[in-house]
């Protein structure tokens, strides 16, 4: 198992679609999928890519709440919001700040606010677990 630090990077976008997806054209789009292509291949190239992937639209999710006797499922994202989850990579990165890097990268080949979130290592866990 690598010892590289692991990120998540959620690419965020309007809530609503067009034909073209969240983008104004089909020129905008077509484009914003060839750099994100190119930005994918970088991340192969330059061995920072685990994963990655693009999501259908939040009105396609389904909730789950399995906490009581009975689990309950709803149509729809867990929350109603203006801007939804629509892809993400996880990566691996040295350090936070090559992670950052790598985000604004992505964020400008997709055309969409990325969040970075480091993936708790079993270091970190087991922090939270001693007394």
């Amino acid at each position: 198992m690598s010892t590289v630090p692991r990120y998540l990077l959620s690419v965020y976008g309007p809530a609503e679609h067009t034909e073209f997806g969240t983008y104004p054209s089909k020129e905008a789009m077509l484009q914003a999928f060839a750099d994100t292509g190119a930005f994918n291949e970088r991340l192969k190239r330059d061995g920072h890519l685990v994963f990655a992937d693009g999501l259908e639209p939040g009105e396609t999710a389904t909730t789950v709440d399995g906490q009581g006797a009975k689990p309950t499922f709803t149509d729809g994202p867990y929350l109603e919001t203006k801007e939804h989850l629509g892809g993400f990579w996880v990566i691996e990165a040295p350090d936070l700040d090559v992670a950052l890097a790598l985000a604004a990268e992505g964020s400008k080949a997709c055309r969409g606010t990325v969040e970075v979130r480091p993936f708790r290592t079993g270091e970190s866990v087991r922090t939270l677990l001693e007394p």
